[in-house]
């Protein structure tokens, strides 16, 4: 879990959203389905990072449905402003004794945007993953996910303002 004050206000800012542990919606698969076809990746995932958890909104190639946050990612691709990418993961500190790196489902590649609310907190991320290392992104590539990353978050508040007109 992350100790930091700001955490409790950015899990709130997440916890607003009402999407936690809600079913498949079709706008969400089709973003996860663009950001794996346009990175030629097998695993991409709509990542949104609670207290204890990553739990996948959307997701292409992976089975679960969550992960526990000490393991995850994404808790580090949430305190960068940009893209983070990790061309190897057996060749970074922070993952290389990572069990979803030295286990199923063996990850070797991640990048991922930032989702950002309106006010700036990052509630999760739009990434792709690979079991193969990748060389670094091109521009073109960051400006893609981040564009993506910009989409799911359009479809997260227009879901929350649908919510919020059907409960009037």
């Amino acid at each position: 879990m992350d100790h930091r004050p700001d955490d409790r206000t950015r899990v709130a800012a997440l916890t607003s959203y009402g999407v936690l542990d809600t079913p498949n919606e079709a706008e969400f698969d089709a973003i996860v389905r663009e950001a794996a076809k346009a990175m030629r990746a097998p695993i991409a995932l709509i990542s949104l990072l609670d207290d204890n958890r990553q739990w996948f909104k959307a997701k292409v190639g992976l089975e679960p449905s969550e992960t526990p946050r000490s393991i995850s990612f994404c808790t580090h691709a949430i305190r960068g402003g940009d893209v983070m990418v990790v061309p190897d993961a057996r060749q970074d500190d922070r993952f290389a004794a990572n069990p979803l790196v030295t286990g199923s489902p063996n990850i070797r590649f991640y990048a991922g945007a930032p989702l950002k609310t309106a006010s700036g907190m990052r509630i999760g991320t739009l990434c792709v993953l690979d079991d193969k290392p990748r060389a670094q992104l091109t521009e073109r590539q960051k400006a893609m996910l981040e564009t993506l990353a910009e989409r799911t978050m359009q479809a997260m508040e227009e879901r929350r303002a649908r919510k919020a007109k059907a409960a009037r």
